[in-house]
């Protein structure tokens, strides 16, 4: 079970609520590129709390040489997985040549995979699509999951729908190509040695545990992030025998305490509330919950009072 990268969500605070929701899952950051790394010197990017772990980093990059660089400094900073992105399909990353279209460089994306096991000896993996444009077929597929493997790459995360580089947004392709998770159970079936986890609209219950019978894990993505309970509920049915019973009265007064000490340390308020939006939808009191945690004036006053009122309006709570 797996929480997906995801660009502007998936931060350090965003991972720690994800952890009290899910303490089975293994999370990802935000894609970081090798080149704000090296060149922009950004190393905070790579900064975590150590409840998050398990923990991958999803790297960026297209050139052997600084993607080792980079896995070799995240391996010393205790990350347990390395994971290279080869299915982001937005513009900019294109510009960089990395992203979706290295699916169609495979022996290039092999070396790359190659000099970050030579670099570290956690897991290196990698994160792509069946395929982009009309260079989707299943044959160019088992091609590049063959000569990828060649380079160490033993796990892949499959989001089970092509990319379409040109006249699509990133938003558009997380929509608009078909789903088409039986080529992901296909890819699988011709591959049994290797771990294939599948990724793209798992959003219920009933469908993780379908893709369960044949995949080797899940990844959710949006559905984690609009319905964070939603990965308490995967989590204690895949994981836990004696139903906890958490609730996100539970959780949220863990996430809490943990915003209060990462006030103490500077972190603005609002970085950490904006993940907490969804905790509580489909509840009553939900719609006031999320107006009074969107005050911008108590936000920039770093007012922490309003969790307590935004509370009380889904739960008997006041501190």
């Amino acid at each position: 079970m797996c929480v997906a990268p995801m660009m502007a969500w998936t931060d350090r605070h965003c991972r720690y609520l994800h952890r009290l929701c899910a303490p089975n899952a293994l999370l990802f950051t935000e894609m970081v590129t090798t080149g704000a790394l090296l060149h922009g010197q950004q190393w905070h990017l790579l900064d975590y709390n150590p409840a998050e772990h398990p923990l991958a980093l999803q790297l960026g990059g297209s050139e052997p040489d600084a993607l080792a660089q980079c896995a070799q400094r995240a391996a010393e900073l205790g990350y347990n997985e390395i994971n290279l992105n080869v299915g982001c399909p937005s513009e900019r990353v294109q510009k960089g040549a990395f992203g979706a279209c290295l699916m169609r460089e495979p022996d290039l994306v092999a070396s790359c995979v190659e000099a970050m096991c030579q670099a570290t000896d956690i897991p290196i993996t990698v994160k792509c699509r069946l395929g982009v444009d009309d260079d989707d077929s299943d044959e160019l597929l088992l091609n590049f999951i063959d000569t990828v493997n060649s380079g160490g790459c033993q796990r892949f995360y499959v989001h089970a729908r092509k990319a379409i580089l040109a006249g699509l947004s990133p938003a558009q392709n997380r929509s608009i190509p078909p789903l088409q998770p039986e080529r992901v159970a296909q890819l699988k079936l011709s591959r049994p040695e290797l771990q294939i986890i599948i990724n793209g609209g798992i959003d219920d219950l009933t469908t993780a545990l379908a893709h369960l019978e044949w995949a080797d894990g899940v990844m959710i993505g949006r559905a984690a992030y609009h319905h964070p309970m939603w990965l308490r509920t995967l989590d204690e049915a895949l994981f836990v025998d004696d139903k906890s019973g958490v609730q996100a009265i539970d959780i949220l007064g863990a996430y809490r305490q943990y915003i209060e000490r990462q006030l103490g340390l500077g972190v603005p308020l609002h970085a950490m509330t904006r993940h907490m939006l969804s905790m509580c939808n489909g509840q009553r009191g939900a719609r006031r919950f999320r107006q009074v945690l969107s005050d911008s004036k108590r936000l920039k006053e770093n007012d922490v009072s309003l969790l307590d009122e935004a509370l009380s309006h889904v739960f008997e709570f006041a501190a």
